[in-house]
């Protein structure tokens, strides 16, 4: 028995090492299977990211229209959203009292 592993003790030794390469190449914490779930990974975060800038880029556009421009429409809006004042698809009648 240790004749032959004396014998095919470079073949045994080589295929080990040819069997760890591969193994660690797929499995292991830089293999292939690794890079895929990290390259998902880091899709999801991206997009994730996107939604954030548009929901913070959509929330400064807001308070500039409450704080620099006062847009007294969008005033309007919040104050009919917020209290339910009024109700969709009404018509909306001012009246000058000036005249």
């Amino acid at each position: 028995m240790f004749k032959i592993i004396k014998k095919n003790y470079f073949l045994l030794i080589s295929t080990f090492i040819v069997l760890y390469f591969i193994f660690n190449l797929l499995d292991g914490e830089r293999g292939l299977f690794s890079y895929i779930k990290k390259k998902e990974i880091l899709t999801n975060l991206q997009q994730t990211e996107k939604e954030y800038i548009n929901k913070i880029d959509n929330l400064e556009f807001k308070n500039s229209l409450l704080t620099t421009n006062l847009d007294l429409d969008y005033i309007e809006t919040l104050i009919r959203s917020k209290f339910f004042f009024g109700k969709k698809k009404e018509n909306t009648y001012i009246i000058d009292n000036d005249n």
